[in-house]
């Protein structure tokens, strides 16, 4: 009887899949990690790396294994499918309740990317004692290894996270190595030693992922709570950020990748500067631009002015506006100014929307309501280009007022900020205010003409800000100025964000 030839077809589709499993384990890692710690550049430098260094390791140690290469294959696929499964969960808990969570992040990494170097080396080997011809092994299972790789790096960012966070993320993909351990298992088992123990690991280890995705949503609440103080009431990952709502009694909180939006104990002296101020310092308040600020509050603040005629609201994350459109907490506190037939909203990048309108309709009043400068992508949003957009959009006699960070806590990046946007405006004048679930917070005051501030009356005044306390706004304790000298923040040279990073590590 004749044997029947063997097939490689199927380890190409191997490739494609474990491919695409190894760059969003990498991707995962790395977004858990910035999302915990801050300081994405570091997190996704470091995983990436590390994660190399260690494939590469693992492609060495692949030499060493000389029989069984299919046991050995299985064997990893298995590996990397427990451990990048609980990847997710591993470094939430390890967050929550260690002191060395590097140490376990450090050590998923390696871990995994050594595996995930055993697997090309292990199927070159099994492609090429059976089947020959070097030539087209090398570059088929190349071709198909580099495919997988980009589709995993589509998938993640625009599919899994989005929809599915990171718990179920991790726990499918870990699914799908051990998927791909039973699919060669049963198509190469004549080439296969210990096919009962690899069975029943495999269905073990598969039935622990199944089980993970469908109580993903009570791991993740029941984890996630011990990163807030508050009862977490609602959670949400939209496909740019984690959105996390707490109560305790009446106050009502919200967090953005961690890091808190606003306090409803607070948070209208918060809003109360950023938006009475500039619009009691404009000649004209009919258009007003909000920046950010998809929570509402802004919104509600702008609204007290009746000769207010438009307010167009930009923030990029459709699930911030719908949230607190329709959350009732949120709705309460905004007072439903996210409904109201004055404004329009618009979900899209505000560098974007400054750079289409410009020279379209001017606005007499821009209110930049951003999220801090903690990361790349918001740092583009206190540039210098970014603020000359801001005027090429701004009236002649307009106002614009920045929100800026604490002048005390993060003093060289609120510094940082007024001279940045000092590149762009004539005039621009620091002020801040202590908000006590932020502590003292920072803000700028820019315009085309000279603000006599000292003359400044308060067109609306609220719980906080009265025309009695305006002028102390303006005033800056000796510890809250910068002693050296700070550079713009730029597209080419953030400087802005190493301001801002270092700041946070010296308040850790």
């Amino acid at each position: 009887m004749q044997e029947k030839k063997f097939s490689y077809r199927r380890l190409m589709f191997t490739t494609f899949v474990i491919s695409g499993c190894s760059m969003v384990y990498e991707l995962l890692i790395s977004s858990v990690s910035s999302y915990l710690l801050g300081d994405s550049i570091l997190q996704f430098s470091i995983t990436i790396g590390l994660y190399m260094c260690a494939m590469g390791l693992g492609s060495y140690l692949s030499k060493f294994i000389k029989v069984q290469l299919f046991d050995w294959f299985i064997f990893v696929e298995i590996g990397v499918g427990i451990l990048g499964g609980t990847s997710s969960i591993l470094l939430f808990l390890a967050n929550v309740y260690l002191e060395s969570y590097s140490l376990v992040m450090y050590s998923e990494i390696i871990l995994i990317g050594v595996l995930v170097g055993l697997e090309i080396p292990l199927l070159t080997r099994i492609i090429e004692e059976n089947a020959g011809n070097l030539r087209i092994t090398l570059s088929s299972i190349f071709s198909f290894d580099y495919i997988g790789g980009l589709a995993g790096s589509i998938a993640f960012p625009l599919l899994l996270l989005p929809q599915l966070g990171y718990f179920s993320t991790a726990f499918l993909v870990g699914a799908m190595n051990l998927g791909i351990s039973l699919f060669i298992l049963y198509s190469y088992r004549q080439y296969i030693g210990r096919t009962a123990l690899w069975k029943v690991m495999i269905y073990i280890s598969g039935a622990g992922m199944i089980l993970g995705m469908l109580f993903s949503e009570n791991l993740a609440s029941g984890i996630e709570q011990g990163l807030y103080r508050d009862k977490v009431i609602y959670s949400e990952q939209t496909p740019y950020q984690k959105l996390v709502l707490t109560k305790h009694k009446d106050d009502v909180r919200l967090y953005i990748n961690g890091n808190i939006q606003f306090s409803s104990m607070d948070e209208y002296r918060y809003h109360e500067v950023l938006v009475h101020v500039p619009m009691s310092a404009a000649k004209k308040r009919e258009k007003v631009l909000i920046l950010g600020g998809g929570d509402g509050l802004a919104v509600r603040e702008v609204l007290k002015y009746k000769e207010v005629q438009q307010i167009d609201l930009v923030d990029l994350d459709a699930g911030v506006t719908e949230l607190c459109r329709n959350h009732k907490d949120i709705k309460k506190l905004n007072e439903g100014s996210l409904d109201r037939a004055k404004l329009k909203i618009y979900n899209e990048d505000a560098y974007e929307f400054l750079e289409n309108n410009a020279g379209k309709a001017l606005y007499d009043v821009i209110l930049v309501d951003m999220p801090d400068p903690n990361s790349e992508t918001v740092n583009k949003l206190y540039t210098d280009l970014f603020y000359r957009l801001c005027s090429r959009n701004l009236s002649d006699e307009g106002v614009m007022a920045v929100q800026s960070t604490s002048p005390y806590y993060a003093g060289d990046a609120f510094w940082c900020i007024h001279e940045t946007v000092k590149q762009e405006m004539p005039f621009v004048y620091p002020y801040h205010v202590q908000v006590p679930s932020f502590g003292d917070w920072g803000f700028q005051l820019a315009s085309k003409t000279e603000i006599q501030i000292e003359n400044l009356t308060l067109q609306q005044e609220g719980k906080f800000l009265t025309q009695d306390n305006l002028q102390g706004i303006f005033l800056f304790g000796e510890d809250e100025r910068s002693k050296k000298e700070l550079e713009v923040n730029s597209l080419s040279s953030p400087k802005l964000l190493q301001y801002y990073l270092e700041a946070e590590k010296n308040w850790e």
